[in-house]
């Protein structure tokens, strides 16, 4: 269902683009018919250029910001039921591995007391295992 919603709002947003775009043709032939320079023209050739730009910049923004609320509504339901709030904690480092829950931040709410004890598992390094000498 957000896969749809997104590839709609693209598809919306890149209906736009192209709008802008073909606006800032016309708008680029209109100047260029009213000037009398080529100094004027070469203005109006660059204001359509910028403009271009710019649209191609919004187009861009915005599929970043469908991508986002998809993820956002991807994560959503495991949050709610969590009793989580709407914010994303990532649960994975950029390796693929699973960040240990001591050290993802927890919210408390504001003036609530904080734990003062350490971590529940070693912050860094493999937890340390008995040596058994099976493989020395």
């Amino acid at each position: 269902m957000q896969a749809m919603k997104e590839k709609a709002q693209n598809m919306a947003s890149a209906a736009k683009e192209h709008a802008d775009i073909y606006k800032a043709k016309a708008e680029e032939k209109v100047a260029k018919a009213n000037s009398r320079t080529e100094g004027e023209k070469a203005v109006a050739h660059e204001v359509r250029k910028a403009k271009e730009a710019e649209a191609k910049m919004e187009l861009h923004e915005a599929k970043a910001r469908h991508a986002m609320e998809r993820e956002n509504a991807k994560h959503a339901h495991s949050m709610a039921a969590a009793g989580g709030s709407d914010m994303l904690v990532a649960t994975h480092d950029h390796h693929g591995g699973h960040i240990p829950d001591d050290m993802i931040p927890a919210t408390a709410a504001p003036g609530a007391p904080t734990a003062a004890a350490g971590p529940a598992r070693p912050v860094a390094g493999h937890p340390a295992y008995p040596n058994t000498g099976k493989y020395l």
